[in-house]
């Protein structure tokens, strides 16, 4: 049974990454509480299914294409949509790619491509928010990351480096802006069962290492991430800031 939080009626959410998996669960789970919904995505086509199906409804629901790499872009797109819905009083920073990579092939140019897409958004994203945020006296920021630099996972340094830096972001933000009535904090997804994930990596060999290594011995579902992401988001996590919860059934 899904809770329910009357005071995000009506609330104004910006999700980054919002047309698929994670992103995707957390679009329909603030859509199911009755917000007002905004979300960026690359992928299009995804995107703009999702927000039809969803608008079809009756939720208040806006998509806009987005490379959010593009910090020009990205300003701009964030403008757009609080013109459309409304100041944003929740953003939740969840786009990014744990795509691999061998260490000794990574180049200058690739890092800093996956610190544009894991990590760097995130700053910029919450920093165009910030001042109405500022102003109205209250907001909430979950900034997405991940157990994988908790569990010592190889195969993609950059992106580890990058979830790891989330816990930084978040602390000094939420430290900077607490006064103003803001909460930030960070949650930490384990592995979780997005198409991507089951499309890429699971194998009876993977599924065998996550039941000896997860106390929970099943898989875990996007919507499981996305309902704590809603939590935190609600005056039930009223005095929850500057803090790491990681949701990865017992992994780490």
């Amino acid at each position: 049974m899904t809770a329910t939080y009357s005071e995000l009626q009506g609330r104004t959410v910006l999700v980054t990454g919002g047309g698929q998996g994670i992103g995707e669960a957390i679009v329909r789970a603030f859509v199911r509480q009755g917000a007002r919904v905004a979300f960026l995505d690359i992928a299009q086509a995804a995107s703009e299914a999702l927000a039809a199906e969803l608008s079809e409804q009756g939720a208040t629901v806006v998509f806009q294409l987005c490379d959010l790499t593009d910090i020009p872009a990205l300003r701009a797109s964030i403008d757009d949509l609080a013109g459309q819905v409304g100041p944003f009083q929740v953003l939740i920073n969840n786009a990014g790619s744990d795509a691999r990579h061998a260490t000794e092939e990574v180049t200058e140019s690739y890092w800093d491509e996956r610190v544009a897409v894991n990590l760097k958004h995130q700053f910029f994203a919450a920093q165009a928010v910030l001042p109405a945020m500022r102003a109205a006296g209250a907001g909430c920021i979950v900034n997405l990351g991940s157990t994988s630099w908790l569990a010592g996972q190889g195969g993609m340094v950059a992106y580890t480096a990058c979830k790891s830096a989330v816990i930084g972001l978040t602390r000094s933000l939420a430290r900077d802006y607490g006064r103003y009535g803001v909460r930030v904090n960070a949650v930490a997804p384990g592995w979780i069962m997005t198409p991507r994930q089951l499309e890429q990596w699971v194998t009876s060999e993977t599924i065998a290492e996550l039941h000896q290594r997860q106390c929970l011995k099943r898989m875990l579902q996007p919507s499981e991430v996305a309902e704590f992401v809603v939590f935190l988001s609600s005056d039930a996590a009223s005095a929850c800031t500057a803090q790491h919860y990681v949701v990865d059934g017992g992994w780490t």
